[in-house]
């Protein structure tokens, strides 16, 4: 291909407007997505602050941290299909727009109920910014090897947002007040409208039929409700809770609908026959392991490095950092490594990785190796990365390329579902191997006991109460079941992990490098990525 974005895909694949250089458009796109992933965990270490100026109560807590992965995850199949229907750009766009304006709202504030509405604001602009920049990522680079790098990039801009995050909201935090983790978004959305508008070039998928709207209502609503479930069982709901149960219920009968109801009709919202490749249902099935683990070990660790090594925000911020400088590399020579080594050693190779990462962390202990942290990190950032990028790459080359949008609300989807999965499943593998600990402190009544139990920083709250002996030590043995219950929950994701490098290999032996993704019809579902021949 040349250096323009001048060859379309067809007209199930129009690209308009598309003189812009796509080294430049890439520059736009992820500019826009580390905007979106930094919002997902700057808040994190503002919250003891936002406690304290606007008094939440516990459930408006909750909802202040949570309503922005939750409404982001519900809404993203119904913004990513609508444009390809509509123009990816013009999506995008209306994104920024929004993004920016609820930023504003947030930084100021002024009750918890007002900002609860500006992150769920946050979420619906995010939702709309998201799968639209992989899309039109895949429009820009119809070339297997080109778009290869600028995955790699993508995803490494990914990393970086999500990890530096609570380094940029603990450096904000010690300068300014909380609103400012909110207000770095302005400058960069004001800029990014006019560069956007003037820059990305429109697209979109095939326009016959019209757009599901109760089919994308159902996807939306069913999404919430299992995110909903899902997010309640990990900050420590019992499964028996009507609150939890409910909405999983709820959120699996309409998902289950939506699947019924885009098997029937004649332009579904979403073409299910995608799932019958086994290199697309396997790279999503392999996004959300990696998530899993990934966004679980993040929790835990910063809890580890505040709570038990005593750092501060900003320093635990700096101790992740080598993770994200591992992602970075990992991300840039991505492209190189698939081209060497094919999407099933790539990712198999990434899911090991990670594995050795995990199992060399569990020698953490009570007493800070930076060292051993150091090494940790930085295997896990190369594992995770390589694992993420052949999986997004393998999914994003599977997918029509009039289901761009589609296709990749589906990989952001199963990005958002790894996330709170992953705190769910590891957050209660934790309390399960935490608890027990503490049930029997010498001196400590047992209502105390029972309160400690809930996590290690009310285990310290209730041991500062104490009086005598009995508080120092419950605080030692909350100390040292935290890190029995650090050292179970790793050996646990280290076991998914390996299970992800098995369904790895199911993914195609060898990279397919020409312009084989640009058929508009779907094989047939026997065929495979691995039968094709390439262009």
């Amino acid at each position: 291909m040349s250096g323009t974005t001048t060859a379309a895909a067809g007209p199930r694949g129009r690209v308009t407007g598309a003189g812009a250089n796509r080294w430049v458009v890439l520059v736009v796109l992820c500019i826009s997505l580390l905007l979106v992933a930094l919002d997902a965990t700057v808040l994190h270490v503002a919250v003891p602050a936002v406690t304290e100026d606007l008094r939440p109560g516990a459930m408006e807590l909750l909802w202040i941290v949570d309503v922005y992965p939750l409404v982001c995850a519900s809404l993203l199949i119904l913004f990513g299909t609508l444009g390809d229907r509509i123009g990816r750009r013009r999506v995008l766009l209306l994104g920024y727009g929004l993004f920016g304006v609820a930023s504003a709202v947030a930084a100021f504030a002024p009750t918890a109920g007002t900002l609860i509405l500006a992150r769920a604001l946050l979420g619906v602009g995010g939702a709309m910014i998201m799968p639209a920049t992989l899309s039109i990522l895949r429009q820009v680079f119809p070339d297997r090897r080109e778009r290869a790098l600028a995955i790699g990039i993508w995803s490494a801009v990914a990393a970086v947002g999500a990890a530096v995050g609570p380094l940029l909201g603990g450096f904000l935090l010690e300068h300014f007040w909380w609103g400012a983790v909110f207000l770095v978004n302005i400058p960069l959305m004001l800029v990014s409208l006019p560069v956007g508008r003037i820059l990305l070039p429109e697209s979109r998928g095939e326009s016959n039929g019209p757009w599901d709207v109760m089919g994308a209502l159902m996807a939306a609503g069913g999404l919430f409700g299992v995110v909903l479930g899902v997010k309640r069982l990990g900050g420590g709901e019992t499964p028996a809770g009507p609150f939890t149960v409910l909405p999983l219920l709820a959120g699996a009968a309409l998902l289950f609908l939506f699947v019924r109801r885009q098997r029937r009709l004649p332009h579904p919202l979403v073409d299910l026959r995608m799932f019958r490749r086994p290199a697309f249902s396997t790279s999503v099935g392999c996004i959300v392991l990696a998530m899993l683990a990934l966004v679980g070990l993040e929790l835990i660790a910063a809890q580890y490095l505040q709570l038990v090594l005593g750092l501060s925000p900003l320093q635990t911020g700096l101790r992740l950092l080598p993770l994200t400088v591992a992602a970075m590399a990992a991300g840039l020579a991505g492209a190189r490594m698939l081209r060497r080594f094919g999407p099933r050693r790539m990712v198999c190779a990434g899911f090991l990785l990670t594995a050795a990462a995990v199992v060399t962390l569990t020698a953490m202990g009570a007493s800070d190796n930076a060292p051993l942290l150091l090494s940790g990190f930085l295997l896990l950032g190369l594992g995770l990365e390589t694992t993420l990028f052949g999986a997004y790459e393998s999914m994003l080359s599977e997918a029509p390329v009039e289901q761009a949008g589609g296709a990749a609300a589906i990989g952001e989807t199963s990005y958002q579902l790894g996330a709170g999965i992953g705190i769910a499943l590891l957050g209660s593998v934790m309390n399960a191997a935490y608890t027990p600990g503490l049930r029997s402190v010498p001196g400590v009544p047992q209502y105390a006991a029972d309160a400690a139990g809930h996590s290690l920083g009310e285990a310290y709250d209730v041991a500062g109460r104490l009086d005598g002996g009995a508080g120092v030590a419950l605080r030692q043995a909350a100390r040292d079941s935290f890190v029995h219950g650090l050292h179970v929950t790793l050996l646990v994701s280290a076991g998914l992990l390996l299970l992800g490098a098995v369904m790895a290999l199911r993914l195609p032996r060898i990279m397919q490098c020409g312009e084989a993704t640009a058929a508009v019809e779907l094989p047939a579902p026997r065929e495979t990525a691995e039968s094709r021949v390439s262009a």
